[in-house]
């Protein structure tokens, strides 16, 4: 009931973060609870093998296992298909950011504020640097303001590539000749990493993503000192 409260408290992008965590919450249990009842059954099974070896079918128990995981379903899907049309619904963005996905970096153009455009290639690791994660780091951070509605239009240059965030729950598929959109809302600051999701060729792995989020003031100061 939590869940449902939630889903029909605030149609925002800045509780969609925390709907999705309470849903896969909600999903999570529902997994646990249809274990327990089978791993239950099962053990049943193995310590009364003699009991009802002669029955051969009970059209009772056919029609509640055949009902009761399609109920189970449909208790699930409700709340998933609110939230998937919550990411889909279209508002006025703070921010626009044209995402470019190439063989192998990611290009980011901020159209908005003073034509800002600049590539992200990936760092090669380094045991002397503290913070440089393996296959995971890159040069160019792409920077965006905290609890503020962001659009992605993403797109390829060559061949189809994925911009993934599973922290923020984005992962976008990158189309040559085609414009896909998406808008999320951070509510945390920090380093987010993610990857290409998508097998593009043979560096595929050497694509990685770093998106900081920052507060307003960090956020201004850094587009004045890029421009």
């Amino acid at each position: 009931m939590y869940v449902w409260m939630m889903l029909s408290f605030q149609d925002s992008y800045s509780y969609l973060s925390l709907l999705m965590n309470f849903f896969y919450d909600f999903v999570m249990m529902i997994l646990i609870m249809i274990m327990i009842f089978i791993l239950y059954f099962i053990l049943w099974i193995f310590k009364n093998m003699m009991i009802d070896m002669m029955i051969l079918h009970n059209q009772l128990v056919e029609i509640i296992w055949t009902i009761f995981p399609m109920l189970i379903l449909i208790f699930m899907a409700l709340p998933s298909l609110k939230i998937l049309y919550m990411f889909e619904e279209l508002v006025n963005p703070f921010l626009t950011i044209k995402v470019l996905g190439h063989q192998w970096y990611w290009s980011y153009e901020y159209s908005d504020f003073y034509n800002i455009y600049f590539d992200s290639y990936m760092l090669n690791f380094n045991n002397n640097e503290l913070f440089n994660n393996r296959l995971l780091d890159v040069d160019n951070y792409l920077v965006l303001p905290m609890k503020m509605n962001i659009r992605l239009l993403i797109s390829s240059m060559d061949v189809i590539h994925s911009w993934a965030l599973p922290v923020l729950m984005v992962k976008v598929d990158s189309v040559p000749g085609r414009i896909n959109q998406i808008i999320f809302n951070s509510l945390f600051s920090g380093l987010i990493y993610g990857q290409c999701s998508e097998i593009c060729g043979m560096n595929h792995s050497f694509m990685p993503i770093v998106v900081e989020v920052v507060n307003f003031k960090n956020f201004f100061n850094w587009l004045n000192l890029i421009k």
